[in-house]
């Protein structure tokens, strides 16, 4: 079973870097607000009776990505997440909150999400013996998985670029996390 959480709400997208940052600004700047949508979407899922409940996970790119970091640090019921190139830090990561398994699946050419980020990042999950699991691809800048980055980055002068070889390894590592997850 799966959803996607449409958590800006009626539908809303942005086309461009501008719109996207309006949109996504808010629910960095109010963690409540993200969480409660959050919840609503999983407490949604959990009413058909395809989901098994015991075993939930998310997954979430760029945005998203953060996002789903932010949900297991503030102690979201969830077995695991897995972040593609999403930012790294967010909320306050408290170890008797965060439950979920962590995968985070990054570009090591992503000029949004510094190398400072990722070490402080790798920090924090270290000082509290988080279970996650850091991969980093080469040559792989922000937005690695979307086969329109290359244009869009081209068309907004931003640093994103799509890397086939880089969405392969991660889709395949979200599946093979998975597999551990739910054995």
């Amino acid at each position: 079973m799966a959803m996607a959480i449409d958590l800006y709400g009626d539908g809303k997208t942005a086309d461009n870097p501008k719109d996207a940052g309006a949109l996504a600004g808010p629910f960095y700047n109010n963690t409540d607000m993200a969480q409660s949508r959050f919840r609503a979407a999983v407490d949604k899922l959990k009413t058909y009776p395809q989901t098994d409940q015991d075993q939930i996970a998310a997954i979430g790119y760029c945005f998203g990505g953060a996002m789903v970091l932010n949900m297991a640090r503030l102690g979201e019921d969830l077995d695991g997440v897995i972040s593609f190139h999403g930012n790294l830090i967010g909320v306050p990561l408290k170890e008797e909150l965060l439950k979920a398994k962590v995968l985070v699946l990054h570009g090591n050419d992503d000029q949004f999400v510094k190398t400072e980020e990722v070490a402080k990042f790798k920090q924090q999950m270290d000082s509290i013996n988080a279970d996650y699991e850091f991969i980093g691809y080469p040559n792989a800048t922000h937005a690695f998985t979307n086969p329109n980055a290359t244009a869009t980055g081209e068309k907004y002068e931003i640093p994103i670029a799509y890397n086939a070889e880089a969405d392969t390894a991660s889709f395949k590592e979200m599946k093979q996390f998975f597999e551990g997850l739910f054995e």
